[in-house]
This record gives C-alpha cells, sequence and structure tokens, in this order.
C-alpha cells in the first residue's frame, strides 16, 4: 500500500462525503438546533486536539520528523477552541434574531449553553448522559483519539492512521461542509470575512490552515508506511472514519430528519 493508496481510501469512505452538511443547509433548522450542533462538532474538535503522549510514542519509534509535525499541527490548533465558540454564538444569534448569547468571547459560558441545546433536542436518546451531554457516539469519537495516551507501538500506528483521517476529513470535509451551510446557505446573513466567522476564515480554501495540515499529514505517513505496518495505520484511519459517520448519522437523523 502506498500513502496515496491510504489517502483515496480515506475519500471514498462515506464520512468523508456524508450528507449531513448539505441537509443542515436544506433544513434551515431553528437556534436551539444549530447550538445542538455545534456542541457536538466543537466536543469532536476538542477532542483531536490533545497530542498526549502521542508526540513521545512517535520518538520512541524513531519517528523523530513525524514527531515535529504534529508537534506543528498540536502548536496551530491550540487557540481553535475560543474561535469556534465564537463562531457558533454569532450563527446561533444570527439565527434566533435576538441575542442568547450576550458575549461572543465567553467561551465556558458559549459551551455551556450550547451542552444545554444539546440536551433538550437530544437527552431522551438511548446511552445520552446529561453529566457530560454526550451520545455513546461521541464517546466512541473521544475513545479513538484518547488512544493518543497510549505510548505503545501498535497504538501510535493506528494512531498515525486516525491523525491522517482526521486531516483529510476537516480539509475535504468539515471544513467546507461548515462553509456551506452557514455561508453559502445564506440561511444566517454572515460572510466568511465577518470577524465573527475567523475561524472559517483562517481555515478554509487554498491557503486555508487545514489544507496545511493535510499536507503535513499525508507527508508524516509517507515517511512510515511499510508492509509491517500499513494494517495497523489503516485501522487507524477507519477507526477516525467509522466513529464520526456514526456520529453524524444520529445528529444528521435526530436533528435534521434525515437519514444517511
Amino acid at each position: 500500500m502506498q500513502a496515496q493508496d491510504l489517502v483515496n481510501h480515506i475519500r471514498n469512505h462515506r464520512c468523508y462525503n456524508h450528507p449531513l452538511f448539505h441537509h443542515w443547509a436544506e433544513a434551515r433548522p431553528d437556534a436551539e438546533t444549530v447550538g445542538a450542533l455545534f456542541h457536538h462538532i466543537q466536543r469532536l474538535c476538542s477532542c483531536t486536539r490533545p497530542a498526549l503522549e502521542f508526540e513521545s510514542a512517535l520518538s520512541r519509534i524513531g519517528l523523530d520528523e513525524e514527531c515535529e509535525i504534529l508537534a506543528s499541527i498540536v502548536k496551530s490548533e491550540a487557540d481553535h477552541g475560543p474561535q469556534l465558540a465564537t463562531m457558533a454564538a454569532h450563527t446561533v444569534n444570527q439565527r434566533s434574531g435576538t441575542l442568547l448569547f450576550s458575549s461572543l468571547t465567553d467561551q465556558r459560558a458559549v459551551e455551556a449553553q450550547l451542552a444545554e441545546y444539546s440536551q433538550r433536542k437530544l437527552g431522551a436518546l438511548p446511552g445520552y448522559r446529561a453529566a457530560t451531554s454526550s451520545l455513546p457516539e461521541d464517546r466512541r469519537v473521544w475513545e479513538v483519539f484518547g488512544r493518543r495516551a497510549k505510548d505503545d507501538p501498535e497504538s501510535t500506528y493506528r494512531n498515525i492512521g486516525t491523525l491522517l483521517a482526521i486531516e483529510l476529513l476537516a480539509n475535504g470535509h468539515i471544513i467546507p461542509g461548515e462553509v456551506h451551510c452557514l455561508v453559502d446557505a445564506g440561511s444566517y446573513g454572515v460572510t466568511i470575512e465577518d470577524p465573527e466567522m475567523e475561524y472559517l476564515k483562517e481555515h478554509a480554501g487554498e491557503a486555508g490552515a487545514e489544507n496545511w495540515y493535510e499536507r503535513e499529514a499525508i507527508r508524516a505517513v509517507e515517511g512510515v508506511l511499510s508492509p509491517s505496518n500499513e494494517e495497523l495505520i489503516l485501522q487507524g484511519a477507519n477507526d477516525c472514519l467509522d466513529s464520526i459517520a456514526a456520529l453524524w448519522d444520529v445528529l444528521d437523523e435526530n436533528l435534521l430528519g434525515s437519514h444517511a
């Protein structure tokens, strides 16, 4: 298997082509539903940022260049939580026509309110945990990225595959999907140049951060992939893709009235 084969596999997976964001644009959901959607997207993004033991695990198996690549991605992601909270609060306010969020920059308060919307909309679903405002599918995604706490070689190779999958998803599916449903669909009266939409502006397009992350992740895998580890790397990619696709299915069906 070549790195490009793995890239093609990820891009052909149903997660990469999931209709969630297109259904979001079509459904024009109410403010609380938008808030619930953002809650689960925010929790997904937040669990992908910590490197945990991944950097040291890469160094331990002699992948120093790949460790540097990961470190640069993690460092670049550090301030994205507040940006995403601001964008979410602004979008919900725009949809409601009122100031449901009085402070767009109070990340903790914004995220707490988004969690409330999630509980109102999804709290009756089987397995929903009020304490963490999470679905079983959220927790499976967290488990996949939480594997970065392990430093054994098998987990490390799986984590490499997971890293590649999330960076390709972010650049080719999640960020373009958000641009489509939040900006292009015209439901919220916002543009990508609005200061509150800085998160999207920074990440989207050829010059965006996600395009750089994708290229760097592919470069890292090209330097690692071999017949001895390709199955583990593929498993890690599939763990990421399958878990996020399952989460998208639940959100799509229960918040947007669709079934992927």
